[in-house]
């Protein structure tokens, strides 16, 4: 009999056989567990030499302005203050750290020391960011007509800041000023004609007007979900029973109140800026920058700004 039919032989065989199996394997596993070590060691050391480039890449205040907007934008408000009081203790306080400091004051709900620092960018290059936040200020007061004034303070220094032309228009509706808010809102609608603002705060104009026909055309166009369709149409019709209100209860040579603030919407039509914890302009918090997911209609983007 050979021996490879003796079933001694073959027992041995099969062990011998299962035993270098197993070698395979654990050589393999062993292999696996190696180069997964090398991996997040990789790994570890390319995420370390990111952040070392990171940190000197934060070497003048011009780069440590745009990670603090970088934060801004990402309505990291809270913890932009933070790197604002290490940005100034490195390199001094300058206008434009006044200006972000502003803003993230504001949006933390802040209004007091947010409004004294507007005030202090007045005799600065960054005037135009003084009159506008110093107007999200009043807007958040109610007190749209000292805002639109405000802000055509600013807007007389940055004509072609689609934005702050928005701001502009939507404050001159609440205000009950209507047919002054047509040219800034068709002027940031043209300069930024993607912007979701710009297109909520036009179709609001056009239903507030009594053009409802143009209002819904602009808001199929821009595909507008229902929900934001309903807010405008809703917020338009309050404002027109406000104004006919006004106007029945004054004498015929009278104009308008301009210093009475129209009742509070249900919705902002202005993606934030106004006032508030980082987000949405409310009926009486007019202030970007909060997501669509959040709200239909989203006041102002966001902008280190949602800025302001």
């Amino acid at each position: 009999m050979s021996a490879f039919f003796n079933p001694s032989v073959r027992i041995v065989w099969a062990s011998m056989a299962m035993g270098l199996a197993l070698a395979v394997s654990g050589c393999a596993a062993t292999k696996d567990h190696y180069a997964a070590g090398e991996d997040a060691q990789q790994r570890q050391a390319f995420e370390a030499t990111n952040e070392t480039k990171a940190g000197a890449n934060i070497d003048t205040q011009a780069t440590y302005l745009k990670v603090v907007g970088q934060m801004q934008q990402q309505g990291l408000w809270f913890a932009s203050l933070a790197h604002i009081d290490a940005l100034e203790q490195r390199w001094g306080v300058t206008p434009d750290s006044t200006r972000v400091r502003a803003d993230a004051l504001r949006q933390t709900g802040q209004a007091e020391p947010a409004e004294a620092a507007y005030k202090r960018l007045l005799t600065t290059p960054q005037e135009a960011a003084g009159y506008r936040g110093l107007g999200l200020l009043a807007g958040a007061r109610g007190h749209y007509a000292e805002a639109v004034q405000l802000f055509k303070q600013a807007q007389r220094r940055t004509p072609t800041d689609a934005l702050l032309l928005s701001d502009l228009g939507y404050a001159s509706l609440r205000a009950g000023q209507l047919e002054e808010a047509r040219l800034p809102l068709m002027q940031a609608l043209q300069l930024q004609p993607d912007s979701k603002q710009a297109q909520a705060n036009v179709a609001l104009y056009l239903e507030a007007t009594h053009q409802p026909e143009q209002a819904t055309a602009l808001m199929d166009a821009n595909r507008m979900p229902e929900a934001t369709r309903a807010a405008v149409r809703a917020a338009a019709l309050q404002m027109r029973s406000a104004a006919g209100n006004s106007a029945a209860s004054a004498p015929a040579s009278a104009t308008l109140p301009r210093d009475e603030p129209i009742a509070p919407l249900p919705l902002a039509l202005k993606p934030t800026r106004w006032a508030g914890m980082g987000g949405v302009r409310t009926a009486n918090q007019l202030n970007p920058s909060i997501s669509a997911a959040d709200t239909p209609l989203s006041p102002n983007p966001t902008s280190p700004r949602g800025t302001p």
